[in-house]
Parts: structure tokens; sequence; C-alpha cells
């Protein structure tokens, strides 16, 4: 079954599975570790040419009524954070640790490409985090429109020279952004990102561009920069993000833009974000699996 990001209820647990409860609401981080091999033993599992991915390597996913999952792959929910709240837990943490890859501190200054959900989910991270200034630069209007209503986020969607030219205004001797997340998965966004930053800066990757890439290397070495690869997150990285959640600053239930029930999850759902120009970010499908809520069985 397809399905990565979601929240379920344990309705059956192994005799070996030790701090979780019958009944008990949790989150789910999909990553199927390699057990043992140099990359898991570094709490690096992710990048293991061996990792797994529930909902698509694995043979459950959240779109099933039933999912068995290693019992390390789940996160108890508090009171404090929603079924809801739990299924933005797996793409919130690919943002978080984004920002944790390139060591952002409170008070730098960071450029996003891309407003989908991923590039909002950065930006409500670095809000977090304590970034002064937050520029979001997305073509898609009707996205920025949406997100043009997060507080201390400057969003653009026209000319990426508008956005460098503010850019140059507003930070110091006009040196450009401390880091600059790539969300948008778009060879053009990543030029956008290089110009921006400033010398000595970052630049985390975190959009999939397909096929080879053109980049400028005499800018990248002429300006010092680093650029960082990202993938997945860091195994242990849910109860800091489930805490972050709870305390409301890191809300990211407003990102979810639908509900539509699992007969609807084509039309109303994939259709809905794969169209050229849609607004939508996240789309959530409610399964009714346990006491009417809207998330599936979990088989621990």
């Amino acid at each position: 079954f397809l399905g990565h990001e979601f929240s379920a209820h344990i309705k059956a647990m192994g005799p070996q599975v030790r701090g979780l409860m019958m009944g008990q609401r949790v989150a789910v981080l999909p990553h199927l570790m390699a057990k043992g091999d140099w990359f898991d033993r570094r709490n690096l599992g992710q990048f293991s040419p061996q990792t797994g991915l529930v909902g698509l390597t694995w043979h459950w996913g959240g779109m099933g009524e039933e999912v068995l999952l290693p019992s390390e792959n789940v996160v108890p929910l508090p009171d404090g954070v929603s079924d809801i709240q739990g299924a933005m837990i797996e793409p919130a943490a690919v943002a978080l640790n984004a920002l944790d890859e390139t060591g952002l501190k409170a008070g730098d200054c960071v450029l996003i490409t891309g407003a989908g959900p991923i590039g909002a989910l950065v930006a409500m991270a670095a809000q977090a985090a304590g970034a002064s200034k937050i520029y979001l630069h997305d073509p898609n209007a009707g996205r920025i429109a949406r997100l043009s209503k997060m507080d201390g986020v400057t969003v653009f969607h026209g000319n990426p020279n508008d956005v460098l030219t503010q850019i140059s205004d507003e930070t110091d001797q006009a040196v450009g952004v401390d880091i600059a997340f790539e969300c948008a998965g778009h060879p053009a966004a990543l030029e956008l990102c290089l110009e921006a930053v400033r010398r000595k800066g970052k630049v985390a990757i975190i959009g999939l561009i397909r096929g080879k890439t053109p980049v400028n290397l005499f800018q990248v070495c002429e300006k010092g920069l680093s650029l960082i690869g990202t993938w997945g997150n860091d195994f242990t990285i849910g109860p800091r993000l489930i805490g972050l959640i709870e305390t409301g600053r890191f809300p990211v239930e407003e990102l979810v833009t639908g509900i539509v029930k699992l007969e609807d999850a084509v039309e109303k759902g994939f259709d809905v974000l794969a169209s050229s120009g849609s607004v939508a970010l996240m789309i959530l499908i409610d399964l009714k699996g346990w006491e009417g809520h809207p998330t599936p069985h979990g088989l621990i």
C-alpha cells in the first residue's frame, strides 16, 4: 500500500515491544534502517543503500487498513498533538532535518525556493528556530498568496531579480542571505539560491532535481559556498519534533488544505495536487479506521 506520511493507533503489539501501549496514538517515521550497518551505527541510516521506506518499498503503507511496522518507526503522540498534526510529522521531519544540516542559528537570514509543503515547512521551522528574515519564492502565485499570511515571511512569485534586489536592500552591506534552501526541485531555483546566498554561505538542496543539473562551480568556489545535500531525516528527530509542535511554535496543521475519503483519493487528492498551477499544499486521506478517527489502524 502507498502512504509514508501518516498517523495511526496501535491495534496489536509483538511480545518484545517496549515503551508503547495498546490503543496509543502514534506518528510514523517511515525510514526502515538496515540494522547494524555502517550508517545505522552512526545514526545515519537514511543514507544506507539498504534503507527502505514504508509506503514505497515496504509491504504496508498508510493507505492500508492495517500496517505492520517495527516499533522504532513509531513515535507516541501526546494529548496535545492531534492525529492530523501526527500525519504531518514525516514531511516536517524532512524540513527540520534540513535546518539541522545547515546549522541555522537564531538571527540568520534565509531564502527558500519552492512554496510547496516542504518549502512551507522549512519556513515554519526557520521561524521556530529564530531566523530574522525569511524570503520565499515560487512562480505559483496561488501558493504564494496562501503563504503570504505567514508572519515574518516575505513572499515573491514574479521575477527572481525582485527577490535578489530586496535581499540586497535588507541584508547587512548587501551581502545576501546566510542560508538558502532549495525546495522546488528545479535548476532555476537552485541558480537563484546560489546567487542570493552570501560568500561563505550555505545552500541546502532538499528538492529532488531530475537528471543532470548545470551548476556554476566557479561561483561556488569564488564565493566559498557549502552545498549540502539532504535526504530524509535523523531517525531520532521524532520526539523533539513532536515536542516542538505541541508548544504551538510549529503549526504544521495550517498546511493541510483538504481531507478526503479513500474512495475520493485519486480525483480529489492526487489529481488536484498534480494539476498544473495547483494551490493545494497537503491533502490528507481519512480512512475512518478507529472509532471514527481520521487515521488507519497501526499494527506494531
